[in-house]
């Protein structure tokens, strides 16, 4: 009986230090599991349960006149007549900031190569990179307006307004865009967008976007989806966006502001949307999310659309690719290997079919997750 009595308080004890361990832990935790766990299951509720996104856009709704402070910014660097008289397939906006020199060189010497893109491919597409003001500091032998203004000089690709180069204005940096086709190049068939570390495989990308127009495919908004994504309220987070900027617990529907297309109907949508919402939230592709529920768009997820992450490196990869995030100094390679000719036609017919899609198995439906394509596209 004694010896009961022990091992029943032995047992009790064990318990007691094992659920003193699992609340200590649970207590030290508890930020990141809301801000990770609690905050996505509240966010996945709110998009499929409530979806009451209608209220999402009547508390961001603003007066023109007020609108107006978020895209009223003078041109530095403009050139509004370099689509004029011209067929254009595609405007293409790259997203950079003033001292990316060399990420800019990098793809004005590979995929936004416009002499290349027209002779090879035979299509227009006005590759133009778009950025803010910059600050001269004590540091600079030289003024970085002035570099700028040179660089401008040699390329004529640089498209400047006058509000600061920063991560908290990107919103701005997307409606500059937007304003900037509406008013300059609204004839264009598809503007996209891409940051200056995207590779993007340009043959595939203006087929696809032919076989879309040929087909008069309308409300085309294509990318990397982000479905009942949550607004991170850590304040350590880059991307924390406190309750007085977004007070709902779901995001609109969008697509990672990495790359995406749209036809022109949904730019000039957007543009016309834009006048009247308020654009101080700077996460810019979400901004982008909301304009688009307000008229009515649907982000449309294509596999091949990159995340935050690179695409595997492989020819079976290659031949269907489109954007790949996080390249600067590999970009001359890729760009030399991802469109050789060869790549096409390297494993023709069914085994070569086959051969591809084992491949793009072992690539892409790996047991944890990576931001990249998705396991689906193995089987596209």
């Amino acid at each position: 009986m004694l010896v009961s009595f022990r091992r029943l308080r032995r047992c009790q004890c064990v318990q007691l230090m094992t659920t003193c361990l699992v609340l200590s832990l649970v207590m030290v935790y508890w930020e990141q599991l809301d801000n990770n766990v609690v905050s996505h299951v509240k966010s996945v509720s709110f998009r499929y349960l409530v979806n009451r996104f209608s209220l999402v856009n009547k508390s961001l709704t603003i007066p023109r006149e007020q609108a107006l402070i978020f895209s009223n910014f003078p041109y530095l660097l403009n050139h509004p007549k370099i689509c004029k008289n011209q067929d254009v397939l595609l405007l293409l906006f790259v997203k950079t900031s003033p001292e990316n020199i060399q990420r800019r060189k990098a793809i004005r010497s590979t995929w936004g190569n416009q002499t290349y893109i027209q002779e090879s491919l035979g299509v227009t597409v006005k590759v133009l990179f778009v950025l803010g003001a910059t600050v001269a500091s004590d540091s600079d032998s030289l003024d970085p307006q002035e570099q700028l203004k040179f660089e401008d000089k040699l390329y004529s690709d640089l498209i400047q307004q006058g509000f600061s180069d920063s991560f908290h204005n990107l919103t701005l940096k997307l409606l500059m865009q937007f304003h900037w086709m509406h008013h300059y190049c609204a004839h264009a068939r598809f503007f996209m967008t891409a940051d200056d570390d995207i590779f993007v495989h340009m043959p595939n990308l203006v087929q696809y976007i032919q076989d879309v127009h040929s087909k008069g495919i309308t409300d085309l908004w294509v990318g990397r989806v982000h479905r009942g994504s949550p607004p991170v309220r850590s304040q350590t987070s880059k991307y924390y966006v406190p309750y007085s900027m977004y007070q709902w617990l779901s995001y609109p529907d969008y697509t990672a502001g990495a790359a995406y297309v749209v036809s022109s109907d949904v730019a000039d949508k957007i543009y016309h949307a834009s006048l009247t919402l308020n654009a101080s939230l700077y996460i810019d592709d979400v901004f982008m999310g909301i304009c688009a529920n307000a008229v009515g768009v649907s982000p449309q997820e294509h596999v091949f659309f990159s995340g935050e992450a690179k695409a595997p490196y492989h020819s079976c990869i290659y031949s269907q690719m489109m954007t790949s995030h996080g390249h600067v100094e590999d970009i001359y390679d890729l760009w030399k290997t991802a469109t050789r000719p060869q790549v096409k036609v390297e494993a023709p017919g069914l085994i070569g079919k086959l051969y591809c899609s084992l491949v793009k198995v072992a690539l892409l439906c790996r047991p944890y997750y990576v931001n990249t394509y998705p396991c689906k596209a193995a089987f596209s």
